[in-house]
């Protein structure tokens, strides 16, 4: 049935005060155990002295936030504000080479941040693929940038190349595996652009001016090359309407989400609770379901504000860069689900979208998953919850293809049509709520713990069966239909501003 079906506003109305009422208890109970585990040995290391004057302490077991907004404030701040200057007065002067400038300011960043040894460990990665491009074969292209991917990620290459790296200051290793890891999946997308191209390849210098953009350097996202060498050439720059409007609004957003984190991060004890697994078994079904869906909300919110910060530079810089991810509260289905947009991009170009082709064909799709997985797990790096979260992921992929495809079989395809459109929506939504939660559940394996995956686990689906497990399975379902009402009415707009265009 298509996504414009409609339910009754007075029933929209009741799953809208269900999910409001169910966030507002479950939230109350993280609110209570954050209060009354303030002072727990336990919590010792991950909460820290926050406002004094409020008496609350602050959750700090978020390494990476941490980082942030501590030792790498200033840094940030100087590198791309530096960046924002240079390239300001490069477009306003000299726009057609404006990405030379670009690629000298990111060499000398990272020559004056990282050191001669670590450049000259990236520029031989550089240097190597694109020897392997010149080849123009896809397949040689994926073995070198994979091989090349696996010195970053496997012992002891990742080690000793880690080793040539002298001095030590307290971000240098998140700063060498980041660039690292980002300069291979920019250096494999050359390689597999310059592959397709008919007539001659890139110059070394176009990888360089790709690879060495400062804002995408460290931490990405991941342009693919032909984007971002289309964007880049273009010698008339011109801002569309209303678009440095729109990039101030985002820049304040974002600045209001670090403020809220900040506050939310005084009041509810979200990564430092489940580290403590006999204080967990305290808590109702209700808090735990809350917990666990709070690691993935903030999760994506970091990346939002990650991505949202180096997308308002590029931004600037007159480039399109790929989207922040899509909220978990808005996903029930694992094909939307990433937390780097930039790399799902180029994972879906160059191993799904290339091996699953139209992703309806069970084999191919299995395949194909299997393929992204692997790449995946090699990106993230090795390790036993990676493995564990890769498999439980990749079987989730394909599973919602399986059920698809199941329930297109005669019988129920004749069933369903014979159902007014709005029961078609609620009973998807039955299947999209179960979904929801095996997102939620495969996700924290990899975001928080594997004991802790298998607390909540036990606790929804075994202990708490059948009052627990049902009536969060009804409010995931009032959750769902929400979500499905928002893609309804974005759709219908969509609609609009395609019939507009045409007239």
């Amino acid at each position: 049935m298509g996504v414009k079906t409609m339910l009754p506003s007075y029933e929209l109305g009741f799953y809208a005060l269900a999910v409001t009422c169910a966030v507002v208890y479950s939230g109350s109970g993280i609110f209570e155990a954050s209060r009354d585990s303030v002072n727990r040995k336990a919590f010792r290391d991950g909460i820290k002295p926050g406002w004094h004057y409020f008496g609350r302490k602050m959750d700090v077991a978020d390494f990476e936030w941490v980082m942030w907004f501590t030792s790498f404030r200033n840094v940030i701040i100087f590198a791309l504000s530096g960046h924002v200057l240079f390239g300001k007065i490069c477009s306003m002067t000299v726009p057609q080479h404006r990405a030379v400038v670009y690629m000298l300011y990111g060499v000398f960043a990272v020559l004056g941040s990282m050191g001669l040894v670590y450049l000259m460990i990236i520029l031989s990665h550089c240097l190597v693929l694109y020897s392997v491009a010149l080849a123009k074969q896809k397949w040689l292209c994926y073995v070198a940038g994979l091989c090349c991917l696996a010195s970053f990620k496997v012992e002891p290459f990742s080690s000793w190349q880690s080793g040539f790296v002298t001095g030590a200051f307290d971000l240098q290793d998140v700063l060498f595996y980041g660039g690292s890891s980002f300069t291979i999946m920019r250096c494999m997308s050359f390689a597999l652009e310059s592959s397709e191209r008919k007539e001659g390849i890139y110059s070394i210098f176009d990888l360089l001016k790709y690879n060495f953009y400062l804002p995408f350097f460290f931490f990405g996202p991941v342009m693919t090359f032909d984007q971002f060498h289309a964007q880049v050439s273009t010698r008339e720059l011109r801002r569309k309407d209303d678009e440095m409007r729109n990039i101030r609004v985002h820049a304040l957003f974002h600045v209001g989400a670090i403020i809220a984190v900040d506050i939310f991060f005084h009041f509810f004890y979200i990564l430092t609770l489940p580290s403590d697994l006999k204080f967990m078994n305290r808590l109702s079904d209700w808090s735990l379901a809350g917990l666990a869906y709070s690691n993935l909300v903030y999760d994506w919110v970091k990346a939002a504000v990650m991505f949202g910060v180096i997308n308002t530079i590029a931004r600037l810089d007159h480039l399109d860069p790929p989207q922040p991810p899509k909220c978990i509260t808005m996903l029930y289905v694992f094909a939307e689900t990433h937390f780097d947009r930039g790399i799902n991009d180029w994972l879906c170009k160059y191993v799904y979208d290339h091996i699953g082709e139209t992703h309806d064909n069970i084999m191919k799709e299995l395949v194909a998953t299997i393929a992204t997985f692997a790449v995946t797990t090699l990106w993230l790096g090795p390790c036993e919850i990676v493995y564990i979260w890769s498999v439980f992921n990749c079987f989730g992929l394909n599973f919602e293809l399986w059920v698809q495809k199941f329930f297109q079989l005669e019988p129920f395809a004749k069933l369903e049509a014979k159902m007014s459109a709005a029961m078609s929506r609620r009973i998807r939504a039955v299947f999209g709520a179960a979904n929801f939660w095996a997102i939620v559940l495969y996700n924290i394996l990899a975001l928080n713990s594997l004991e802790f995956a298998l607390l909540v686990t036990k606790r929804l689906l075994l202990t708490g069966f059948p009052v627990s497990t049902l009536s969060i399975w009804f409010v995931t379902y009032c959750g769902v239909q929400l979500i499905k009402e928002r893609e309804r009415i974005l759709a219908i707009e969509e609609e609009k501003c395609d019939k507009a265009k045409v007239e």
